[in-house]
């Protein structure tokens, strides 16, 4: 059996600068071809500083195409094994399927190999490996001596594998080789498939991501399978998936939404932010005129709906005046004009040219503030629980969210007591509006009610209020 030892140096994106394939039959390199490449793009410093190769370097090298050819020769019939096989592995695919080309070969790990053959080492790093195990390595993070390394590490690792863990690894069936190379098959074969929320955690159990999902596994999955730039930086840099079940869809996006504003996970975006600063609220003007308006949210007192930014706010808005068929200049997205654009455009009913009745218009304002709005102050979500025997709910009041919790079953939906000892206390932000929002235009049929002193007799309300 023949092995393609490879190793690449990239511009830190998807751009190959260096290349360096050996070919091991188990015993000695029988053949070998290394070379620098132009990524037809300029090279990062920080990837210079730590490579060693520059713009100037590589400009007289070959393109990726021009060597496209000796890339599949030189690999063919082979296995393609690399440390963090995926980063490579992916990188040549999508060179190749730029050119039109399929790019496809069994594959090992050196990574996930390590960890099986070689168990117990404090770091499977290719450098750290190198000195727990006494392997040469010189011109670190240069293609050719990576890859002489790798080969010396990973003829060490067939001489080790009493086991046949490498053969195994070859097999059809197995995955080994799709794997983060820092993360045990059977975390991946623990996972349940139910709904909840996951956490991709790093070696020190810091959480690097954080996804919410109504089959945890299969969404998982879908992560390590996915050949993105970000996926791949994600799933190199994961050694361990914990989750929390939570019986249903609704629970799971509650909890994901709380748990990323708490935690800040390099790999989340869109629900980072926890500090609204923007309000939507309404004034009427003298000739009775109802306006829809944005302002700092410490001016405004009773605001409909918040949000992070004034760019948020204005898009929302944008999307209400044409939803409802609003004025621009009475929703304040056209300033110093006598009547709106929109009305040349017949898209405005007239409000600003007096063509239309202030009572028209109103009607219409309110419906807008409506669909944004609960329609009732208070009222609590039932929905399935993580068991056959229980039921999770969701409580809002006064149109604050407060939190969720699980009861049991049998419990009745008007047992506010079992509501009120089982509720975990929760933040309420524009991101959990927004579901529960999505959530009431589908699913009424699971909406309880709440009155008011429904709500002041089986509720503790100075403790609800302490999570504003």
């Amino acid at each position: 059996m023949r092995y393609s030892i490879v190793d690449i140096e990239t511009t830190g994106g998807d751009k190959i600068t260096e290349i360096s394939i050996l070919i091991f039959d188990g015993e000695k390199v029988v053949d070998e071809f290394t070379s620098l490449v132009n990524p037809e793009c300029s090279i990062p410093k920080y990837i210079t500083s730590l490579t060693g190769i520059d713009d100037r370097m590589v400009r007289p090298a070959p393109k990726f195409y021009e060597i496209a050819k000796k890339i599949l020769e030189i690999t063919e019939n082979t296995i393609f094994v690399a440390h963090s096989v995926n980063f490579d592995y992916n990188i040549l695919q999508k060179e190749f399927k730029s050119l039109g080309a399929r790019f496809q070969r069994k594959k090992l790990c050196t990574v996930r190999l390590s960890r099986k053959i070689l168990p117990g080492l404090p770091s499977y790093s290719l450098g750290k490996l190198c000195t727990s195990l006494s392997i040469p390595l010189s011109n670190r993070h240069r293609a050719k001596g990576d890859a002489d390394a790798t080969v010396l590490l990973f003829g060490l690792l067939l001489a080790r594998d009493t086991s046949d863990v490498i053969g195994s690894s070859l097999h059809p069936r197995s995955r080994e080789a799709t794997l983060p190379p820092l993360l045990p098959k059977d975390v991946i074969d623990n996972l349940p498939e139910r709904e909840g929320v996951y956490y991709f955690r790093n070696s020190d159990n810091e959480v690097l991501y954080i996804g919410k999902a109504i089959n945890i596994k299969k969404r998982v999955l879908s992560h390590i399978y996915d050949k993105s730039k970000r996926e791949i930086n994600l799933c190199l840099a994961t050694a361990n998936i914990t989750y929390t079940e939570t019986g249903s869809e609704l629970l799971a996006l509650l909890l994901e939404s709380a748990e990323i504003k708490k935690q800040f996970p390099k790999f989340n975006r869109a629900q980072r932010k926890t500090r609204e600063s923007i309000a939507l609220f309404t004034y009427q003007d003298r000739q009775g005129i109802l306006h829809i308006a944005t302002n700092n949210i410490k001016l405004v007192q009773q605001p409909i709906t918040k949000f992070y930014t004034a760019r948020e706010a204005r898009a929302f808005v944008e999307k209400l005046c044409e939803e409802f068929e609003l004025c621009p200049k009475y929703c304040h997205l056209q300033s110093n004009v006598s009547s709106c654009f929109h009305f040349q455009l017949k898209q405005c009913k007239g409000i600003c040219s007096n063509k239309e009745r202030v009572e028209s218009y109103n009607k219409r304002v309110q419906q807008a503030i409506t669909s944004v709005q609960y329609e009732t102050e208070s009222f609590l979500i039932r929905e399935k629980g993580r068991k056959d025997n229980e039921a999770s709910f969701v409580l809002v009041v006064n149109g604050v969210y407060k939190g969720f919790g699980y009861v049991p079953k049998k419990s009745s939906k008007n047992n506010m007591s079992a509501y009120s000892k089982n509720i975990v206390l929760q933040k309420d932000n524009k991101d959990v509006n927004r579901i529960l929002r999505g959530y009431l235009k589908h699913h009424m049929d699971n909406f309880i009610p709440l009155g008011e002193e429904m709500v002041k007799e089986n509720f503790d309300l100075e403790a609800l209020s302490s999570v504003l």
